[in-house]
């Protein structure tokens, strides 16, 4: 494999376009190397190209340039972008009309259109072995066919089949009355389903069928790629189209540099794009897999990398040990390992030229706001002002305490700004940040109102940012200042690399020591007066509770009816608990002043129970709740229980968190369970994502994250830092891709990013 290569690099100098065609061939299947080397020798055997200049090798170009024409093949990749109605490429006169539906306007959207799964077709069983009850895929031809009515008015239509053997089956659908009119003797049909076998006799009830009008074989005999199609049009007819224009194209021109396609063990793109569609082994099929799903993550971190101006330069600020030493002795407790950690990656961005722009995760507890203490007292050290944004009031107010404990001891000067304080107090606090008496401002959007100025802005941290608007965040960071964003949303690396993409991760996966526990238990409805009765005997010790629901009124649709809303909830608690149980309620609708009203009562136990809806998810920190009960479990995602999980085991009492569940299915007590088991947040997101998919995890399809069409960001996590890795390093080399080498790579991601916008944090 190996010597053929080296054959090729040595006397195969004057053959660029055979070189190409056999570029990456240690990495292929048996079966594509011998492909490859037919198609070389045709390409040798070939007449001469017209009176190239003397001394001239024939150039890659005239294979691989999408600017220039190829005289071995009818059509060329330039003009993949023509439309089917064109004709240019002839696939049958109702192909722009057939094609249409699946969204393939151009010869490119149909080369690619992927195969949706696939079938394995090389040895399908004859019906003769066919067992009871196995689902099974088999072909044979109509002999006759019949469409009957049972008593109850269903059309049962059935097709007699016959095998290459002479064994004989009969197919079964179920009220499907058009499909006798599409039925004739003499066709050959590919069916899936289940088997029923009554004596010698053999019924199969058919869930996938296929009318196989190829002459091509392309539908048997094979790995078969099955496509996502319209009513009245085969699979046959897709694979011929793709087919056909495979075959007219030559080597496709391969956007990426052939010395990253080998480095990183990745098929050329025509190979990818071939085997895709007609899988010569169950190893092509994966290795091209891989080389797709690695051009649709890195095309992707290319627009999210590029989406933000990476020489943008911000503070460079001078980190002493000693500034270190003093912030860690003046703590009351030692840092992790992995506030160590997180620390010395912020640390290294803040003293780097260009603008730092990084996002801090970290489970409930972890000690976020310690990490970001410290990277605040090394920017005031430095001289500069720095700047905390919450998105509530209550979270500001706890940040801003929280902050005053860690820094004050250090001469650091904090204000807080929130739209509830008095005039008075805000004006002051506005002339003290602007005369830089004040090094550290702690609010609410108020920090971006009129009038608030900062002197010498270094470092922005915020606070669940995806709870501010663009607009918003930009104000806080005109000025170029370094940017640390903290969440306590565990998201998966894989979500957080592309979602986050263009922010740096840091991860702190390590609890402090002494942390307690929460116990969880999942509860049926049927056992509600139960999970009261417990919370009333943990109010009786001076505790206090929470409730939670997923709706606010009884408005909804009726299959929503069985959902407990927080109103009724609170009614009937009224009724439930005893009179000496004080209850507090608070529900989306209420106006943020009135929200913190509500939370600051709780936090002073003038409530004993808050029925609540999911507004008290982040951050809200009150020692003394050590009850958590979640109505109706099963409406919320695993990562949004464990967020509420976490507002209780705050304190030194023994916590708990109930799960009541209303649907009894199997799948939701699956998926509950989940959460009964795992305690790490991290867990538990990836375990989200694996059963809701990315689109419903932190909004990222209203946040324009394209879909991605063969990647899963459940599994590809591996692949997707390799991609980021390189987009990265390509964007370090060339930041804007305008070097000869970037452009086809440029033209590609044009193509793919016309439709995409992305969320911006910067």
């Amino acid at each position: 494999m190996g010597g053929l290569e080296k054959l090729l690099e040595t006397v195969g100098q004057p053959f660029a376009d055979v070189r190409e065609l056999m570029a990456g061939y240690g990495a292929l299947s048996p079966e594509v190397r011998a492909e490859r080397i037919a198609r070389a020798l045709e390409l040798l055997e070939a007449p001469a190209p017209e009176a190239p200049s003397p001394g001239r090798a024939v150039r890659v170009a005239e294979v691989l340039d999408e600017d220039a024409e190829t005289s071995s093949a009818p059509f060329s990749s330039a003009e993949l972008d023509a439309t089917l109605e064109s004709r240019r490429l002839d696939l049958g006169a109702q192909a722009p009309k057939k094609l249409a539906p699946l969204g393939l306007k151009t010869y490119r959207d149909l080369l690619f259109y992927y195969p949706k799964r696939y079938e394995d077709r090389r040895a399908l069983p004859h019906f003769g072995a066919l067992r009871e009850q196995e689902s099974a895929t088999v072909v044979g031809t109509i002999t006759g066919r019949k469409a009957t009515k049972s008593r109850s008015g269903m059309v049962v239509t059935r097709a007699f089949l016959e095998d290459a053997h002479g064994g004989r089956l009969t197919a079964v659908w179920f009220n499907q009355p058009w499909l006798e009119k599409s039925l004739f003797p003499g066709q050959r049909v590919i069916v899936t389903g289940k088997v029923k076998r009554r004596g010698r006799l053999v019924e199969l009830s058919v869930a996938h069928f296929e009318i196989d009008d190829d002459s091509e074989s392309l539908s048997a005999g094979r790995i078969v790629g099955v496509y996502a199609a319209t009513q009245g049009l085969s699979q046959a007819y897709v694979r011929r189209a793709v087919h056909r224009l495979l075959g007219a194209l030559g080597v496709i021109p391969d956007h990426l540099p052939r010395s990253v396609v080998e480095r990183f063990g990745l098929l050329p793109l025509d190979a990818a794009l071939r085997e895709v569609h007609f899988p010569t082994s169950e190893e092509g099929l994966a290795a091209a897999l891989r080389r797709l799903k690695f051009d649709e993550f890195l095309f992707l971190e290319l627009r999210v990398l590029l989406n933000r101006d990476t020489t943008l330069l911000g503070k460079r600020f001078t980190v002493k040990r000693s500034d270190l030493e003093r912030f860690a002795a003046s703590l009351p407790f030692a840092l992790t390992g992995a506030q160590r950690r997180v620390l010395d990656e912020i640390l290294g961005d803040m003293a780097a030229p260009k603008q730092m722009a990084r996002l801090l995760q970290g489970d409930v507890g972890s000690g976020k706001t310690a990490v970001a203490a410290a990277a605040i007292y090394v920017a005031v050290q430095n001289g500069y002002q720095a700047a905390l944004m919450a998105p509530t009031e209550i979270l500001a107010r706890q940040h801003y305490l929280n902050l005053i404990q860690y820094l004050y001891p250090l001469g650091v000067e904090c204000d807080l700004f929130i739209g509830s304080a008095g005039s008075r107090e805000r004006r002051e606090a506005r002339e003290r940040l602007s005369a830089s008496q004040t090094d550290l401002a702690v609010g609410t959007h108020a920090l971006i109102q009129e009038g608030v100025t900062f002197r010498n802005l270094g470092l922005a941290v915020i606070d669940e940012e995806h709870r501010f608007g663009v607009e918003q965040r930009r104000r806080l960071l005109s000025g170029n200042p370094d940017v640390l964003v903290m969440s306590a949303t565990p998201i998966p690396r894989s979500l957080a690399l592309t979602y986050y993409g263009d922010l740096e991760l840091s991860v702190i996966d390590e609890l402090p020591p002494g942390r307690k526990g929460v116990q969880t238990r999942l509860v049926s409805d049927a056992r509600r007066r139960d999970v009261y009765r417990f919370a009333w005997s943990e109010i009786k010790k001076g505790r206090q509770v929470y409730l939670v629901t997923p709706l606010i009124e009884e408005s909804e649709a009726e299959v929503m009816s069985e959902i407990v809303s927080a109103t009724k909830m609170f009614e009937d608690l009224q009724a439930l608990m005893p009179e000496a149980c004080r209850l507090g309620l608070l529900h989306g609708k209420m106006t943020g002043p009135e929200k913190d009203e509500v939370m600051e009562r709780f936090r002073r136990h003038e409530f004993d129970l808050l029925v609540s809806t999911t507004v008290i998810e982040v951050g809200v920190d009150i020692p003394n709740a050590s009850v958590m009960i979640i109505e109706n479990a099963e409406r919320f995602g695993l990562s949004q229980l464990h967020q509420l999980r976490g507002r209780v085991g705050r304190g030194e009492h023994e916590s708990f968190c109930i799960l009541v569940a209303g649907d009894r299915s199997k799948r939701t007590q699956h998926r509950l369970s989940v959460i009964e088991k795992h305690t790490d947040g991290f867990v538990i997101a990836e375990k989200d994502l694996e059963l809701r998919g990315p689109g419903e995890l932190k909004g990222t399809r209203q946040s324009g994250m394209p879909d991605l069409v063969l990647g899963d960001l459940s599994k590809d996590t591996e692949l997707i830092e390799r991609s980021r890795e390189l987009a990265k390093k390509m964007l370090a080399a060339d930041p804007k891709l305008e070097a000869p080498w970037a452009t086809r790579l440029r033209e590609e991601l044009k193509r793919r990013s016309r439709a995409v916008a992305f969320r911006e944090i910067i």
